[in-house]
């Protein structure tokens, strides 16, 4: 055997028993930014005796109450704890700054003249399904009330479908992630809530597209139907969905550290 053959041998045995005197870190899920959708000037969707921004916020933060009291060793960071308005791509940078792994947006659907009800989680991704497209869209046209819109967001223009091109390739690296906790989300709101689920869809959301770790954007409900308006308007209502979107993180996390 060669002096330099030798040289690998003993490289591979050195490097060999580094990895076994020092494994990799077990991964922990310590820090999740919850983002309330709209704030101050942005009232989001409205119902006949509510607003989108309203019933996201205190769902929001029951949410956040349930994580800091039970899982104490996991940081909770809030987009908004107030009535204000917050940009899209601030709510991203909170998230990304704070180095989160786990990006919650809660938000309240509306479809005005249509008998549609139920609760959606979506991850980053294109959609063919008009439906989804529109939701993406009224989401995204949040943008044009913030200063020099189009150089903050490079361009992007909310109405036009060629912009969500940009979005093909983006969030792939937390794509099966995103999807992991989007179901446990729709799995909980079917089965211990007592909701009626429409499922885990795509759909190209800004602030999902600029975040850098798993995102959901999780539609609590229909405001312009009677019956989930009011149930999200109780404070038992609120209370509900929060605890279904807390277990769905228990049981995310316990998993997602297991496979790590």
């Amino acid at each position: 055997m060669g002096n330099f053959q030798i040289k690998i041998l003993l490289l591979a045995i050195t490097l060999l028993n580094s990895s076994a005197t020092f494994p990799p870190p077990e991964f922990k899920l310590e820090t999740i930014v919850i983002d309330p959708g709209h704030g101050g000037k942005d009232p989001g969707t409205l119902g006949k005796k509510s607003k989108e921004k309203d019933i996201a916020l205190k769902i929001s933060l029951k949410l956040g109450a349930y994580i800091e009291k039970n899982m104490p060793q996991v940081k909770v960071i809030y987009t908004r704890k107030e009535d204000k308005y917050v940009a899209l791509d601030e709510r991203a940078e909170i998230a990304n700054r704070n180095k989160a792994q786990l990006f919650i947006c809660i938000h309240a659907n509306s479809l005005p003249g249509a008998p549609a009800y139920g609760t959606e989680t979506f991850v980053m991704g294109l959609s063919k399904d008009k439906g989804n497209f529109e939701i993406a869209k009224r989401e995204n046209s949040v943008i044009l009330m913030d200063e020099n819109y189009q150089e903050r967001y490079e361009g992007f223009d909310p109405k036009s479908p060629e912009s969500y091109i940009l979005f093909t390739l983006s969030q792939s690296a937390y794509h099966e992630s995103s999807l992991r906790f989007a179901q446990k989300v729709e799995n909980q709101f079917k089965s211990k809530v007592g909701r009626f689920s429409r499922g885990v869809k795509q759909a190209g959301f800004l602030v999902l597209w600029k975040t850098t770790m798993p995102s959901v954007l999780i539609e609590t409900g229909f405001l312009s139907q009677s019956k989930e308006e009011s149930f999200l308007l109780s404070d038992a209502g609120q209370d509900l969905v929060a605890s279904g979107i807390y277990r769905a993180f228990k049981e995310y996390k316990t998993e997602i550290e297991s496979i790590n």
